[in-house]
């Protein structure tokens, strides 16, 4: 959700599409699931894979053939619904309870294809819209008339349909193309389209979706804030698309078997962008994982599909829902602060946050002793509260559940004050919290000085400090800075494609909040909270624009355009930092940090066909010893389709092995821009790399001409530790620039043979 003058953009940290789903965002609360026990003997649910019957099929006839592959005990008296979900978009399949001798006898019957053991995923803006550049009434939003007729599907959490960022006013009615229903407390022209497949109604006792919806296409909220901080107007980042939200978890669940069933719901129902903020940490090859398999089904229908990195940084190789033809989004800061300062008693000024400044607001920055206690550096005390009372209290940030009710004994034992202080490895990450008590949270830096200065004694002097609260203030810099918990590329699965593909507002974002949720203080109508699932709905506002203004164009020119427009450089001018306030690469921000002004006249696309991301799909099948056939043979047809490899797929970015022999891939623009234009290549490149391009210019006549170029990368001098090196490719003319990073990683060449899950496979067509 962005706001316009002084407004709090809550983050929710997500990621998506991985084996194991669940809401990515940063919850102290969230509960850790255990893994699916293995037990032959107990039921448990797959996905199956099978061919679909004749084209023109009716869904009845294809639940009547999905029901003929049950074991015909399941289908006669059995009191229990097995078949869970027929699916007919995202490909020809269901979802049903189970015993392994049960999946085995399913697995003899012709038309088999294959069998997925369900897995969970993890449910992973006020000032926003003016961060990135969109201001009411001119520009982009303008131009693209706020996103009217485009319809955003979420797969989330549900949705609090009666919240006024829902409301429709100015909204039109849905295109006629529209085919969904709305089960929702409240429909209207904005929330055309809820439904629940997870049980009960489509509403929201988490806020997660409530939160991600109104950050994509939230409409226009007057006099919106946290407890007072962040104060302005709230709107989404296309505030007249429509919404639908397909409520795929309950409560922090969420199973791989729902989201299926939402996304090929989606695609039934005519949407036009998914946003998925969802994801978890196991690893299954693209053309094995059926979450993958039906987002690229998905995008094969003209959908494009954003989701979530993940939230397991600042780790290498941890990046989520990372399969080429999703758009996967990182997580960064905006500029925007809920600001408070420590004054010590030395003289020295430490800048922090404070979200809850209401108790504090009618308070004297009075000075109080400063404690720190190495025994009780995190604030537990262990019911020992003697040296408490009158002293402003500093603590490491656990950024757990316990640790709030740990600051509240301290509070209630007479402390003046609470400042919380990040753990090294979060750096200059600050996920502000709640915490209903006078808590101030600083960054790692700050918090070793803090703890010299309070356990100093200089000239006999007592380490004092006071706090004042200063609401919030705009115009940070640095920003954006990559947040820590964003999850870091090079791609386990595809590491010839650069991802994230590029980063987006993820910390401490304002938007909708339920009044009433099952694990959260806040009683809405707002809420601020961070994480990649916060960044995804701002990307996904950002698409939803440009499909307004580019119809035709394809969900990967869509991809294109953000990719090859997005800023390199913070709003100091600098390079874009990571959470130690170091340069971040391009494993860390992707492309670059997004702008949707640019991304509207990008000049240049870099498109992809359905037929390219099969012939991949085909290519990393072949790679597999003993396969002879793809999971979905009526719709990939491998005979006839050409292998692509990862590094030669027509990606706007070029990801290349990092290796002292050159190393060539093939490239092919589109023009998007005026009819008659010329580009020249602008390579900048590292002394460890060696990039040329060929040819150097292009020239284009006509509005839709196409250019092929070479790009040929080698590395020398590379040292051992070093994971990546990275440079640019701009092709600039007098109007555009259409950058384009060049990467190369290291051990890049083949695919990773990653192991199937436990499941049953077949050869049977």
């Amino acid at each position: 959700m962005v706001f316009f003058t002084n407004v709090l953009l809550p983050l929710l940290l997500l990621a998506v599409l991985s084996p194991t789903p669940a809401l990515s965002y940063i919850n102290p609360a969230a509960r850790i699931w255990p893994a699916d026990a293995t037990d032959t003997s107990s039921s448990r649910t797959y996905i199956v894979l099978v061919q679909p019957p004749q084209s023109n099929a009716s869904e009845d006839v294809h639940r009547r053939w999905h029901e003929s592959f049950l074991p015909s005990t399941l289908t006669g008296g059995s009191s229990e619904t097995r078949l869970l979900h027929s699916y007919t978009e995202v490909f020809s399949g269901f979802a049903a309870r189970l015993t392994e001798a049960e999946v085995d006898a399913v697995a003899k019957k012709p038309g088999f294809v294959r069998a997925f053991p369900d897995r969970k995923l993890q449910l992973a803006t006020t000032h926003t819209s003016e961060f990135l550049g969109l201001k009411n009434g001119t520009g982009i939003w303008s131009s693209a008339d706020y996103g009217k007729g485009v319809i955003i599907g979420l797969l989330d959490s549900g949705i609090y349909a009666e919240h006024p960022s829902f409301d429709d006013h100015g909204v039109p009615p849905p295109p006629a193309r529209w085919k969904g229903s709305c089960s929702a407390s409240r429909c209207n022209n904005k929330l055309i389209g809820a439904k629940s497949f997870v049980g009960g109604d489509s509403g929201d006792t988490v806020g997660h979706g409530t939160h991600t919806s109104s950050t994509a296409a939230g409409n226009f909220v007057t006099g919106a804030s946290y407890k007072g901080v962040g104060a302005g107007t709230a709107a989404g980042i296309a505030p007249a698309a429509h919404i639908a939200m397909y409520k795929v978890c309950s409560d922090e669940n969420c199973d791989s078997s729902a989201i299926l069933a939402g996304l090929d719901e989606a695609v039934k129902d005519g949407v036009d962008v998914v946003s998925v903020s969802l994801g978890g940490d196991a690893r299954i090859s693209f053309e094995q994982d059926p979450l993958a398999l039906g987002a690229f089904r998905a995008i094969s229908k003209g959908i494009t599909v954003v989701c979530a990195a993940g939230n397991n940084g600042p780790t290498p190789i941890s990046v989520t829902n990372d399969s080429p033809w999703v758009l996967t989004v990182a997580a960064g800061s905006m500029d925007r602060s809920f600001a408070a300062s420590v004054y010590l008693g030395d003289g020295r000024r430490i800048n922090g946050e404070a979200l809850n400044q209401l108790a504090t607001k009618t308070s004297s920055p009075k000075r109080h002793p400063l404690l720190y206690s190495e025994v009780e550096h995190s604030c537990q005390f262990a019911g020992d509260f003697g040296s408490v009372p009158g002293k402003i209290v500093v603590c490491l940030a656990t950024n757990t559940r316990e640790q709030v009710s740990q600051i509240q004994s301290v509070m209630d034992a007479g402390a003046a004050g609470v400042i919380l202080y990040n753990l090294g490895d979060i750096g200059y990450t600050t996920i502000v919290r709640d915490y209903n008590s006078s808590v101030v949270q600083v960054t790692s830096a700050d918090g070793a000085v803090l703890m010299d200065y309070a356990t100093s004694s200089k000239n006999n002097t007592t380490p004092s400090a006071s706090v004042t609260y200063n609401n919030t203030l705009l115009g940070v810099r640095p920003a954006p800075v990559v947040a820590f918990f964003s999850s870091r590329g090079p791609s386990a699965l595809a590491p010839g494609i650069l991802k994230p593909d590029v980063l987006a507002p993820g910390l401490n974002v304002l938007a909708a909040w339920p009044p009433k949720t099952t694990d959260s203080a806040s009683s809405g109508p707002f809420n601020v909270i961070s994480g990649t699932s916060m960044a995804t709905p701002h990307v996904s506002g950002v698409v939803a624009l440009l499909k307004s203004l580019h119809p035709d164009w394809s969900p990967a020119a869509i991809k294109s355009a953000i990719l090859t427009t997005s800023d390199a450089v913070d709003n100091a001018g600098g390079p874009i930092l990571d959470e130690q306030h170091g340069k971040a690469n391009a494993c860390g921000r992707g492309a670059g940090h997004v702008n949707p002004v640019k991304a509207a006249d990008p000049g240049l696309v870099y498109d992809i066909t359905a037929d390219e991301f099969a012939g991949y799909i085909c290519w990393l099948q072949s790679t597999h010893a003993n396969a002879t056939s793809t999971p979905l043979d009526s719709t990939l047809p491998c005979a006839t389709l050409p292998k692509i490899t990862t590094e030669q797929l027509n990606y706007p970015t070029i990801t290349v092995p990092l290796r002292p022999t050159t190393f060539t891939v093939n490239r092919t623009v589109t023009n998007v821009g005026p009819a008659e234009s010329t580009y020249t290549a602008k390579v900048e490149a590292p002394s460890t790399l060696t990039v040329h391009v060929s040819p150097e210019t292009l020239s284009f006549s006509k509005a839709g001409e196409k250019k092929t170029f070479s790009v040929s990368v080698s590395g020398h001098g590379v040292t051992g530790q070093d994971l990546i090196a990275e440079g640019s490719l701009s092709w600039v003319s007098e109007k555009h620039v259409v950058r384009s990073p060049v990467v190369a990683v290291v051990d890049v060449g083949s695919p990773p043979h990653v192991s199937s899950p436990p499941g049953k496979t077949s050869t049977q067509h």
